[in-house]
């Protein structure tokens, strides 16, 4: 590095102009002329022959200037160092060039890279839309189900009458028609283990729960006079035929006990016998009432 002769500035050792004032660098690089003293030459004398001595390799160092990134020159192409102000090649003015320099066109390999990237997110995004379809496909039956959940837990039970009703057997004076009567005092006589009684509907509802009476009555003294069911399987057919097994297991006491279900478009319900308590010879198995809940 020199600097300049007028300003002062620091300029690299191939600038031929100043970066900060553009003065021309090339007068400071010429030999000054000799003044008259200088030029004076000694008269030759006589000298005593000498041996001739071998003139001293001179070591020179040669620097590399680094390579300067900036703009280049808008009139010799020249690129400068972003702090300058003239190009050091032909002083052209650089801070209006700086700010109009055209943008360097890309290479074929950048507009290819950045093709792949459009092609790359365009397979990701699709990718993540086949994963959502897929997802919400396989779980639409939970989804639905939660929602049902939701509306069973913030609605009204309300009851629901069957419009028909029949079983495998039945004891004398002892119907299917008497589990349905509103009376607990009255109840299903069933042979025993395996029987069935079955109620119908006429129109499809969301079947909330049941409510079962066991025994020949409410009343703890006659409860026991009869056998009494403890294990029942609650088959449930849809309005599509589709039908749905509810276990059903209860306590021995008498009163009513609840079983919840939650199954949409009910059209039949059989309860069948799995498990009974106190069955002996020349006692049947009693049923004393059923009800059927639906939501409001």
């Amino acid at each position: 590095m020199r600097p300049c002769p007028v300003c002062g500035t620091l300029v690299g050792e191939s600038d031929e102009f100043c970066g900060n004032c553009g003065s021309y660098l090339g007068w400071s690089q010429q030999q000054q002329q000799p003044t008259a003293e200088e030029s004076t030459v000694d008269e030759p004398a006589p000298v005593q022959p000498a041996r001739p001595v071998a003139p001293r390799p001179v070591r020179s160092t040669q620097v590399t200037e680094a390579p300067v990134d900036g703009v280049p020159c808008p009139n010799c192409g020249t690129t400068n160092p972003p702090d300058r102000r003239y190009c050091r090649k032909c002083a052209t003015p650089l801070t209006e060039a700086a700010q109009a320099a055209p943008p360097r066109r890309r290479g074929w390999w950048s507009r290819r890279r950045d093709g792949s990237g459009r092609l790359a997110r365009a397979l990701v995004l699709l990718a993540v839309v086949l994963a959502l379809a897929v997802a919400g496909f396989l779980l639409q039956p939970l989804g639905v189900r939660l929602f049902q959940d939701v509306l069973d837990k913030t609605s009204q039970a309300v009851p629901v009458h069957p419009s028909g009703e029949r079983a495998s057997a039945e004891s004398p004076g002892h119907p299917a028609a008497a589990a349905v009567d509103g009376a607990t005092n009255r109840y299903w006589g069933a042979p025993g283990k395996d029987a069935w009684i079955e109620f119908t509907f006429d129109h499809p509802f969301r079947l909330l729960s049941l409510i079962i009476n066991t025994g020949a009555s409410t009343t703890p003294n006659e409860f026991a006079a009869q056998a009494r069911p403890t294990q029942f399987d609650v088959l449930v057919t849809g309005s599509d035929g589709t039908v749905t097994t509810v276990p059903a297991p209860l306590a021995d006491r008498p009163g009513p006990q609840t079983v919840q279900t939650g199954i949409s478009d009910v059209v039949r319900i059989r309860l069948v016998v799995r498990a009974v308590a106190g069955f002996a010879p020349g006692k049947e198995v009693a049923l004393g009432e059923v009800e059927f809940f639906q939501r409001s």
